[in-house]
């Protein structure tokens, strides 16, 4: 009798890794966010950044699966835009955008508007509406990309809607997020350029968009302060550039095997955002160059299994999803590897999967879901005799 063997299980083999991250994540993250002068408090449970990410790991987790178990196709525009789920992505992501830029909605630290808080009993979930609306943009452009035949034409009546829909994003984003706002803009024109747009329509907005960036740039002197400690820290290592000093000192001091887990001290208030910017930092010292260079090879082979199912995806749809799945969360793991080995300015950009924070690790766990069901559904098969 034949039956059919599965092989190449990549669906299998990057829901491994991501796994291993999220854990590797959980530990550090709890590590990070011990404090010698202060008892755990239980009642509290959920203002411990470690405990709280101990309570994201698996939900993060079933998530991953259950978005997995999902057709990703109700992703596209092949049956009509309003019987996919992206158009309520998009609005769902505007809408929350917008509730975050009102002050009695939205949630200000660090001087940014960026968090929705809905208190539950005892408890104040935090929501960061940006993060999902990066994910609604992914979504959209791969959609609208296949639903074009991968010919984006008309500057008029293709190109500039597309535009319009990410530029709503991005306008909304920029003024209190400029890194994902940026983030965003980056993606969509990496998407797009492989999605079948123009040279000329994809640089024909780069004027506005520099003007824009300059703008941004100018109005906030914070922003000026770490482009200037970023070329020359040592003028700043007390003030602007301390974070990215204290970073360094953290990597450098761990040596090879680091110090141990729980070892470090940076993060007894030297090195901040220890538990989610900087959390590689800890690892660097916690686990030396060693844990470094394990965590970095495991995004590297995340990126090898996820070019594979990108490379066999049976349709346009499912190749442009994969692709822009796969480049959101390496290109934003290299990023946050180089600002805290200090080869790019300081940006608040999370490590995927490791980060402490909900938003980040839940909604990248969500778009690994989707990945996973694309890996499914290009699985190899043989005949084998049972």
């Amino acid at each position: 009798m034949l039956a059919v063997r599965r092989i190449n299980r990549l669906d299998d083999r990057i829901a491994k890794i991501v796994i291993v991250l999220m854990a590797i994540g959980t530990v550090f993250v709890y590590s990070a966010s011990a404090d010698v002068g202060e008892e755990l408090n239980l009642k509290r449970f959920y203002d411990h950044p470690g405990l709280r990410q101990i309570v994201y790991f698996p939900l993060a987790c079933l998530v991953m699966f259950t978005l997995s178990a999902i057709n990703h196709r109700h992703l596209s525009f092949a049956q009509g835009a309003w019987r996919s789920f992206t158009p309520y992505l998009l609005i769902l992501s505007l809408i929350l955008l917008a509730i975050v830029l009102i002050p009695q909605l939205g949630t200000q630290v660090n001087d940014a508007r960026r968090w929705i808080r809905v208190p539950i009993g005892p408890a104040r979930i935090s929501f960061q509406p940006s993060e999902l609306a990066k994910w609604a943009s992914i979504f959209f452009l791969a959609a609208v990309c296949a639903k074009n035949n991968f010919q984006i034409k008309s500057f008029w009546k293709q190109f500039l809607p597309i535009c319009a829909v990410v530029g709503a994003f991005v306008g909304m984003i920029i003024a209190e997020d400029f890194g994902t706002a940026a983030f965003i803009v980056l993606l969509s024109f990496c998407m797009l350029l492989v999605g079948g747009a123009k040279w000329w329509h994809l640089l024909s907005p780069l004027p506005l968009v520099l003007a824009l960036f300059f703008v941004m740039l100018y109005q906030s002197p914070h922003r000026i302060e770490r482009i200037k400690a970023f070329l020359h820290p040592e003028q700043h290592s007390d003030t602007t550039a301390y974070q990215a000093t204290q970073s360094l000192v953290a990597l450098g001091s761990g040596g090879l095997w680091g110090k141990g887990l729980g070892n470090g001290v940076s993060k007894y208030g030297h090195l901040p955002e220890d538990t989610t910017d900087f959390v590689f930092a800890i690892i660097g010292e916690e686990l030396g160059l060693v844990g470094t260079t394990s965590v970095i090879l495991l995004f590297i082979a995340f990126i090898w299994m996820g070019s594979l199912v990108v490379i066999r995806s049976k349709d346009g749809f499912s190749q442009l999803l994969a692709g822009g799945i796969v480049l959101a969360i390496s290109l934003q793991a290299a990023l946050n590897i180089g600002v805290v080995t200090v080869v790019l300015p300081t940006k608040g950009i999370p490590l995927p999967f490791l980060s402490g924070g909900g938003s980040s690790l839940l909604v990248s766990a969500a778009a690994v879901g989707v990945l996973l069901n694309i890996a499914k559904q290009t699985a190899d098969t043989e005949p084998a005799n049972s």
